[in-house]
């Protein structure tokens, strides 16, 4: 039998500048937010972790406020 590991959500809030990025949501062949976040929170974390943002940003656009969150 599997034992279930309890998992915590955490809450984060971020500020970028989005000019070198193609907006905030992952997308198949270009660099966004939320996989440059997703990298550094795996580095940190010893395991893959996933994102879920409470909003997008397109291509070029900066955020002073974007709140997502993971479990982890």
């Amino acid at each position: 039998m599997k034992k279930k590991t309890k998992l915590s959500r955490w809450r984060c809030l971020c500020a970028y500048d989005g000019t070198e990025f193609n907006g905030w949501q992952k997308q198949t062949n270009r660099e966004s937010v939320q996989d440059k976040i997703e990298h550094c929170l795996a580095e940190i974390m010893g395991t893959p972790v996933r994102t879920i943002g409470s909003g997008r940003t397109d291509a070029g656009v900066h955020a002073s406020g974007q709140v997502f969150h993971f479990d982890a």
